[in-house]
């Protein structure tokens, strides 16, 4: 059964956080998101506790929000550990991780082969970086203009906006595509990262991908197109987009969401436009393969899908770790906290909070990487 563009408007209102003060993931930086939804219960009857202690990690912004819920039940439950997660971008946490000053990094991209290198003297007794796809979702495209909703683009069209050569929304190549909408003459105003992020890198391999000819430029964590503004983080562009009428921007469902911020339908080619969702994201997912080698779980995604309800602009976060000679003061810690995260429950527990768990077939060997790691 297809679905209707009215039957793939989101719901805006989500709960708020029931949590202890005292639980509450300590963030820094400008992407303190704070506020998961009450219906995610912090208990567990599944977590196998590590040894005290205080582990260290920093990146990505796209899995803060999961990491925030992951944090608390493991610390709820494991009273006697303490994980601090800052959610500084993936440039930056892979940075610190790079640097040896935290045990994992979470990363929306994948590393350079100059940083795999570079992690060999990081890593002790002939370890090296590898990726472990831990969460995975939708960007979203957030937009602010007020009486339109549903709004259609497609990958031309986007590339376009955020290169600023389309410039208003009444445009004829929008009004194409949404012929049932009254546009107005409205700028646009397109906003982008102004931080390394993971999250720039999978958009733009995305129009890259889908739409080279209007987006020549290379995919990259930092931003490359014409034009536009920037801001620091997805809290940032959450920020610009609600107080800008005419803005458009990108970043996880889970900021939309909470935000309550209109998301653009993506015309793939399929029969309907398709939403950003976690059961649309979950079917672009799953066309993605594993490129990694020995240990290594790093993807490869398919961003010009035509294929019925799959959300092309997805993106897999992962956990950057050692596959051996982690710091021997922290492994027991890292192993055992990843391993909870990578459980069952912990992916069950995120789709609630707008994120797509990893399939099966890829997190079965995510748990046997991380019950190998040394």
């Amino acid at each position: 059964m297809k679905l209707s563009r009215a039957t793939v408007r989101r719901t805006r209102t989500l709960g708020t956080a029931t949590a202890i003060a005292a639980l509450l993931l300590t963030a820094c930086g400008t992407d303190d998101n704070t506020g998961i939804p009450g219906a995610v219960d912090f208990s567990s009857d599944t977590i196998e506790c590590g040894p005290p202690g205080t582990l260290l990690a920093s990146g990505s912004t796209a899995q803060a929000n999961a990491m925030e819920v992951w944090v608390n039940v493991y610390q709820a439950n494991c009273p006697d550990a303490q994980v601090n997660y800052k959610p500084t971008g993936s440039g930056a946490g892979i940075q610190e991780f790079l640097q040896g000053t935290t045990a994992f990094a979470g990363s929306d991209s994948l590393l350079s082969p100059a940083e795999v290198e570079q992690s060999r003297s990081v890593c002790r007794d002939g370890g090296r970086a590898i990726h472990l796809p831990m969460v995975a979702g939708p960007i979203a495209i957030g937009y602010n203009l007020p009486g339109v909703q549903d709004l259609v683009l497609d990958a031309e069209t986007l590339a376009r906006i955020f290169n600023s050569e389309i410039t208003a929304w009444n445009d004829p190549a929008i009004a194409e595509l949404n012929p049932d909408a009254d546009l107005p003459e409205t700028r646009i105003t397109p906003f982008s990262r102004s931080d390394g992020s993971g999250t720039t890198d999978n958009f733009t391999s995305y129009l890259h991908g889908a739409a080279p000819d209007a987006w020549p430029y290379e995919p990259d964590k930092n931003w490359r197109g014409k034009g536009g503004q920037s801001a620091d983080g997805s809290s940032g562009l959450v920020g610009m987009v609600q107080q800008n009428e005419g803005a458009i921007s990108y970043f996880e469902l889970s900021y939309a969401h909470q935000n309550g911020i209109d998301t653009v339908l993506i015309d793939t080619g399929a029969a309907e436009p398709v939403a950003a969702t976690v059961e649309n994201a979950s079917a672009g997912i799953a066309s993605g393969t594993v490129i990694g080698t020995g240990a290594d779980l790093a993807m490869e995604l398919d961003y010009t899908t035509t294929a019925e309800r799959a959300y092309p602009i997805v993106l897999v976060s992962y956990e950057i770790v050692c596959d051996r000679g982690n710091d021997p003061e922290t492994v027991e810690l890292t192993r055992a906290f990843l391993r909870y995260i990578a459980s069952e429950e912990g992916q069950q527990k995120i789709t609630r909070i707008d994120y797509a768990a990893i399939p099966d077939e890829i997190i079965t060997q995510v748990r046997d990487r991380i019950a190998d790691l040394g």
